[in-house]
């Protein structure tokens, strides 16, 4: 196993990780009161969410390409 794969592997479980925390974020209450006014959620569960996306991504470029 090449590195790009076990990079690519590690890169799978942290946007995992940060897509799970990012939707645990969305769904407390303060999160859902604010997203209720300002019709956005906050900097921080959007940057969890952006992250895990990224994460996600990137990992499975690496995973796929030789």
């Amino acid at each position: 196993m090449s590195l790009h794969h076990i990079i690519g592997i590690l890169l799978l479980i942290a946007g995992g990780a940060l897509l799970y925390f990012g939707y645990q974020a969305s769904r407390r209450v303060g999160e859902q009161i604010y997203q209720s006014f300002a019709g956005r959620f906050t900097d921080s569960t959007t940057w969890y969410l952006i992250g895990g996306v990224t994460a996600l991504i990137s990992g499975l470029v690496l995973l796929i390409s030789r």
